[in-house]
């Protein structure tokens, strides 16, 4: 998590709007699998609270640990009625007994590989439930896809290796420390107009690590093709919900 800190605080102001939100069945989803609404749930990774939103919708009294400063205090902002607690999960302590539902949105692969399954079963109740959900962006025109992918090498060789769609669902059950695991998928078509877009791509990890200039030079290359598209291009937004229960 601290990478995290690290980053994407310096887009705190811009990320939610800059980032699209959750579909409403994801929230229908988590509601069936735990039975209900949870007694409490507990965001990890929550950052200014993009899941958030949806999140509360669950209707369960939500707390959320957050480890950069920055995000938390836009987070605690936009959501008063949500408790904040700005510390990394790998020093968060659950109340006593644990809480019955734990969610971690775009987040998993920030928290620490070796604990995290085993600090997420322990922070939850017997019976409790695990969701981890993350987007996966692509494109809808195999041309449009092309012409991007291009336009990044372009401007940097050096592109980063993408982890495999869905990839937290072996991480949750290859830790052997849950059952009941499963994974759903929602799809949708999102629409991004150049400048839209280039804000989404300034928020992203790859981007942040760039130096400025060549965070310019990304930024260029990429506007100039999706000009190119007529100023307009649609994203292949596909979101993986993984569900997964502490043995009771």
């Amino acid at each position: 998590m601290a990478i995290m800190s690290e980053l994407f605080g310096e887009v705190a102001g811009d990320y939610d709007e800059a980032r699209p939100g959750y579909p409403p069945d994801l929230v229908a989803a988590i509601r069936a699998y735990h039975g209900g609404v949870p007694r409490a749930l507990v965001e990890v990774g929550a950052g200014t609270g993009l899941a958030t939103r949806t999140l509360l919708t669950l209707g369960a009294p939500l707390a959320c640990v957050e480890p950069d400063r920055r995000m938390a205090q836009v987070l605690a902002a936009r959501f008063p009625e949500v408790e904040v607690v700005t510390v990394p999960f790998e020093q968060w302590h659950p109340p006593p007994g644990g809480v019955p539902a734990l969610a971690c949105a775009m987040a998993w692969h920030w928290l620490d590989p070796a604990t995290r399954n085993r600090r997420a079963h322990d922070s939850l109740t017997p019976g409790g439930t695990l969701a981890v959900f993350a987007h996966r962006y692509d494109y809808l025109d195999p041309d449009q896809a092309a012409t991007l992918r291009a336009a990044f090498e372009s401007a940097d060789p050096q592109q980063p290796n993408d982890r495999p769609e869905g990839w937290f669902h072996d991480d949750v059950l290859g830790s052997g420390l849950f059952t009941d695991v499963r994974s759903l998928s929602f799809r949708r078509a999102v629409p991004f107009d150049t400048a839209a877009y280039l804000r989404l791509v300034s928020t992203f990890s790859p981007q942040l690590k760039r130096p400025p200039e060549l965070r310019e030079r990304v930024l260029a290359a990429v506007g100039a093709a999706v000009d190119g598209f007529g100023g307009t291009v649609v994203m292949d937004l596909r979101t993986t919900l993984v569900l997964a229960r502490r043995p009771a």
